[in-house]
Order: structure tokens, then sequence, then C-alpha cells
């Protein structure tokens, strides 16, 4: 969440830049001020009157010593009357506070300067795009039907056991699914990413320290009765890792990888761009996680770039970079871009990855700090990043290297198959 001396200082600005995610941030942001102007002056009417009251205990121990009962009794029913005031004004500081918290975590990221205006995903910026769209025999066909033919992902059956949004891969599709995920992993960690295995629960405070909520309320699965979330990825208990934690400045940079399988209740709509892999319920995906300086978090953020741009180039699947505008941007998030791939068989561009820079507002969240060259704390900035999610990286393999006679696996994967078709 954003810092109420950066908002105090930056307050047009704030706004300004608030206003690319279509919001008009005016009356929060004055709110902010508000509050956080009446819990100093809480603070110090509290702090006053402890002084005070310490003073006067130490008047009364005197008194007392010198044999001045009288005046020690009269004192002592102004003590009482200050420990009252002193036991209101914590309880209206605690609730200022609160109101304070409450609001901030309402407050999206502020866009980076760089992020275009926009109201959803048809305004964002296509800023790279590589690769050759093959060209497909007459009879080519998307990957649902793919998977039925060759009987590798069975999506009725995952409706059966569960319902729609939780497919089944059997037999090759299923190794073809394991390949990918050792494959991204050893990318990763090849790259200098220490690899995790984390949980697929999390508590409320990690969802919070992430900014899943209060923003993502109700969409992600949640059991009551632990008060624990499914992961909607791995982002959440990665960068959880690092809650509560103040590194040295040394320590940084910070990158850790994971797979884990991701869930989300969103619902979608019908129709073909989000049939078969295109949106499901549950998912695989292999996450990049940084911590880093912030003089040095957009070098990185553009080496996560770079990094995956490698793995789709290694793939061999043509691919393009959007940058999202500010309506399309995760709320968390200060710059955020999207990888897609080209589906041949759907003639349609189907997303795969996101990295994403968030500067401070997780760090602020998460409390994760690092100690400077002068001694002080110093909020961390956080950056995340698909490497890759498994569904349409699948789909985009299943219909651009589709043939007369099957389906062709990808030079890279071979060692990871042990097979090279799919027939």
């Amino acid at each position: 969440m954003l810092q109420v001396p950066f908002i105090r200082d930056n307050k047009e600005d704030i706004i300004a830049r608030l206003a690319k995610r279509n919001i008009d941030a005016t009356q929060m942001i004055n709110d902010a001020i508000a509050l956080d102007e009446d819990r100093k002056a809480l603070q110090t009417l509290l702090d006053n009157t402890k002084a005070e009251s310490n003073a006067l205990s130490k008047e009364i121990g005197n008194l007392y010593k010198s044999g001045e009962a009288q005046k020690a009794t009269i004192l002592k029913e102004k003590t009482t009357q200050l420990k009252e005031s002193t036991k209101n004004y914590e309880q209206e500081l605690n609730d200022k506070v609160e109101a304070l918290t409450t609001l901030l975590y309402k407050i999206p990221n502020v866009p980076h300067a760089s992020v275009p205006k926009g109201n959803s995903d048809a305004d964002n910026e296509e800023i790279f795009n590589e690769g050759e769209i093959p060209t497909l025999h007459k009879d080519a066909q998307p990957h649902w039907e793919l998977a039925k033919k060759y009987d590798i992902i069975d999506f009725e059956l995952g409706n059966k056991i569960t319902g729609a949004g939780f497919p089944v891969y059997k037999g090759k599709g299923a190794r073809l699914q394991r390949a990918l995920i050792a494959y991204f992993l050893d990318k990763n960690t090849a790259a200098g990413y220490t690899e995790y295995q984390l949980p697929h629960l999390v508590n409320e405070a990690s969802c919070y320290g992430t900014g899943q909520l209060p923003d993502k309320e109700g969409q992600m699965y949640h059991d009551a009765t632990d008060d624990l979330y499914l992961i909607p990825t791995a982002e959440v208990p990665g960068t959880n890792v690092f809650r509560d934690v103040l590194l040295n400045e040394t320590d940084l940079p910070i990158g850790i990888t994971g797979y884990t399988p991701c869930f989300r209740r969103e619902a979608g709509s019908y129709g073909a761009h989000v049939r078969g892999l295109n949106r499901l319920h549950q998912f695989d995906k292999v996450e990049i996680i940084r911590v880093e300086h912030p003089d040095n978090s957009y070098k990185a953020f553009e080496g996560m770039i770079e990094h995956v741009k490698d793995i789709l180039r290694e793939l061999k699947l043509p691919f393009r970079i959007l940058k999202l505008c500010g309506g399309d941007t995760g709320f968390p998030a200060a710059l955020t871009y999207d990888f897609e791939v080209f589906s041949t068989a759907q003639d349609r561009w189907l997303e795969i990855s996101s990295v994403s820079n968030f500067e401070t507002y997780q760090a602020n969240r998460l409390k994760l700090r690092f100690k400077n060259s002068e001694g002080k704390n110093e909020l961390c900035h956080t950056l995340n990043g698909s490497s890759l999610a498994l569904p349409r990286v699948l789909a985009g393999i299943l219909e651009n290297y589709q043939t007369e006679d099957g389906i062709k696996i990808p030079d890279v994967l071979i060692p990871y198959t042990n097979f090279d078709s799919i027939s």
C-alpha cells in the first residue's frame, strides 16, 4: 500500500496518475491525509497526557515521602482522571489507525509514468513482436479437438470429477505437462533463481500482504473453517516468504522460483475464447519472484522480460509483448508487461505470462525492508512474473506444432518428455 508521507508529499501527482486507472482518487487521498492528521493529533494528546500522568506520579511519591499526604491525595484524583483520558485517547487512536489502514488497503498502486491511459485490454500497447507464425495444414484443429483426438486431455472427465475448468491430463499429455514444469524450473534456476516448494493454501495476512485482499475478495477459493485461501498464484506464498523481514543491503537482490497449481474462481464467459485450456479454475504455473534494491528494480524488470523471451525463443513459439494500460493493470502493480503466444489454429493471441514491478507497494504491506548503507531501514521493491503459465503454452504447442501425422514436440522439451511426437 502507499505510504502516508508519500501521499502527503505527492498528492496531486498521485491523483493524476491514478486517473490512468479510470479512478477519481481525490476523496480517498484527502481522507487518508485527514485521518493521518487526526492520528498525529491524538498521538500528541496521548503522549502529553501520559507524560503529565508520569510527572504527577513522581510528585505524589515525593509528597508522601515528605508527609504531605493530603496534597498527594488531591493529585491522585487528577491522575485518575488522566488515566481515564489516556484510555479514551488510546481507543480513539486505535480507531483512527484502523480506519486509515482500511482506507489505504483500498487505494491501488500508482501506475508508473510510462503506463498508457486506457479502459481495458483493447487499449494495451504492443511493444514487441517476434517469431514466425506457422502455416498449418487445411484440416488443422484447435487444441480441445486435438486433446480429444489423441486422448491427452479429458475435459469431460474433469467436469465429472469436479466441474468445468478442472481438466484431467492423461498419458503423453500428463508427461508433457511435467516436462514443461521441469524445463521452466531448470531455466529459472540456471538464471540464478532459488527453487522453493511452497504451500498451496495461505492465510489472510498473506493475501493482504501481496494485495489479493481486499481487491480480490470473493474471487479466491476460501475455506471458512480454517480461514485459509487456495492460492491464485505462487506469487502469494512466494512473496510472503519475506513478510516481516529486515534484510541487509548486501542480501539484495534475491530471486526465487517455484511451481504450484493455481486456483481461481473467475467464472468468465462462454465461447471459443474460453474453451479448453483458454480459461481454467485450476492450472499449473511456474513463477519467478524478485526482491530488489529500489535503485535496481527496473533493470531487474527488464532482465525478467529478457528471461521470458529466451524461454519462448527456445520453444519456438511466435509471441508478442504488451504494455498494459492503466485500466488493465493489476491493483498492486506499478507496471506490467503481458506476453502472448499466437495460436494459429484459433487465429488469436493467448496470454501466457505477466511480469510486474510493484515497487514498494507490496513491501509496505509486508513490512519487507532492508538496512541501507547509512544504517536506515528502507522498503524493498518486489517483482514477479509467470515463467510460465502452462495451459496456454500447452495450447500453443499443440496447435502450432500439429501436422497431418500428429503433434511434434519442441526440440528443447524432448530430453524431458523422452518422446518427440504425439500421434
